[in-house]
């Protein structure tokens, strides 16, 4: 108000000048035509229009930047602000700011009138927003915990991921032992096999011994193929195998089997010719 006081002032002085310059420039005559009279009218016009139009102009301006500084203030704490044009053309307010003023500058042991004992607002330069700061405080108290929860579940995301590497891999090695004792399965099968074979032929060579004698050249070349099938599949076990336990066990397995063979051979050598 004393600023806008000051400029209007300033503005009133410059129209005041303007007349006075007219007089003492121009009327020093006892008389004027209404030409003369008209022409010094619309230089006065003109002056004045020009120094009118000029502190408008440069109090429409000074209020942009008024404002500009307001709406920095609340930009910077994210408030939204909200005008009410209307109110720029209420008669009541407007009457209202007049006796503010009247009451505030026209008396030097002015009183406190009931506007000027309302609460004023803070600055907000001098930490008058209070709950706005205690709200961007909280806001950001927020914001580093989310931070914090979010790393907490990127690290157990990434210690999961690691594990279901792990699982993975082992299901693989799970995989492959079971296919490896699938193939052990087959082999004790095919033993299991022979043995009936034989222990079948064992049983039938006291009732058909000739047809045995005939059948053992055979039974022979068989028993060597067999073995020479358990002595590869050894082989290929003892490679695919050597680094297991499977492996120790399955050499017990087939030096049980090879022991049993060797029994069996020289119970069938009991059936052989003597030459």
């Amino acid at each position: 108000m004393r600023f806008a006081r000051f400029k209007r002032g300033l503005c009133l002085k410059t129209v005041d000048s303007c007349f006075q310059d007219l007089k003492d420039s121009r009327l020093v005559e006892e008389t004027f035509t209404v030409d003369e009279v008209a022409d010094m009218l619309d230089g006065l016009q003109t002056v004045v229009h020009s120094e009118v139009e000029s502190e408008l102009i440069n109090t429409t301006y000074t209020n942009v930047l008024l404002l500009r500084q307001l709406f920095s203030q609340a930009e910077k704490w994210y408030l939204r602000l909200q005008t009410d044009v209307s109110d720029l053309e209420n008669r009541e307010l407007l009457e209202q700011v007049a006796e503010f003023e009247k009451s505030e500058f026209t008396s030097s042991n002015k009183k406190p009138s009931t506007d000027l004992t309302k609460p004023k607002l803070a600055p907000l330069n001098e930490g008058g927003s209070e709950l706005l700061n205690k709200t961007v405080a909280h806001l950001q108290e927020e914001n580093e915990k989310l931070k914090a929860r979010l790393r907490t579940i990127e690290t157990q995301a990434t210690a999961a991921l690691d594990e279901k590497v792990k699982l993975e891999k082992s299901l693989r090695d799970l995989q492959v032992i079971q296919g490896d004792q699938k193939d052990i399965t087959e082999l004790e099968d095919k033993v299991a096999a022979l043995k009936c074979q034989f222990e079948k032929t064992l049983n039938d060579a006291t009732e058909n011994q000739k047809s045995l004698e005939d059948n053992l050249v055979t039974t022979k070349h068989d028993l060597l193929k067999v073995q020479d099938q358990l002595s590869t599949a050894q082989k290929e076990l003892e490679k695919k195998f050597q680094q297991t336990a499977a492996y120790r066990n399955m050499k017990e397995i087939l030096s049980k089997k090879n022991e049993q063979i060797k029994e069996l051979r020289k119970k069938l050598a009991k059936y052989e010719p003597e030459d």
